[in-house]
């Protein structure tokens, strides 16, 4: 199957960590009407100096892009595109982490959903 063809689901991309610590990508999909246990949710506008270099995620977390388009950049170097539609599950939480860049526009606007449980992920 194609990556994202799924009419009940809406796109994802995972960010994790393989046993070496590296960071490393999959696409998948959110099955539609599924409730997520989430620690609360917070919007941001601004990017963190930490945010400018290499990092990892600081949680478990979903980040739903509103505004923007970004290229990801993982360890091995392969890159992936995020833009409003597809969440991003940040879950690389050691090691180097990911990087990203700013494609279109000048602001990323986007929500932060701390996830406290399954985070329904489904691997294409």
């Amino acid at each position: 199957m194609k990556a994202f063809e799924n009419d009940n689901c809406i796109k994802a991309i995972r960010l994790f960590n393989l046993p070496d610590g590296s960071c490393t990508f999959e696409y998948g999909r959110i099955p539609n009407m599924t409730t997520i246990e989430s620690a609360g949710f917070f919007a941001q506008t601004h990017v963190d100096e930490y945010e400018k270099v290499p990092h990892p995620a600081p949680r478990r977390q979903y980040v739903v892009t509103l505004k923007g388009r970004l290229e990801f950049k993982v360890t091995s170097g392969e890159t992936f595109i995020i833009e409003p539609g597809i969440i991003l599950i940040a879950e690389d939480m050691i090691g180097a982490g990911h990087t990203w860049n700013l494609l279109d526009g000048d602001k990323w606007e986007r929500l932060y959903i701390i996830l406290n449980g399954n985070g329904h992920f489904i691997k294409d």
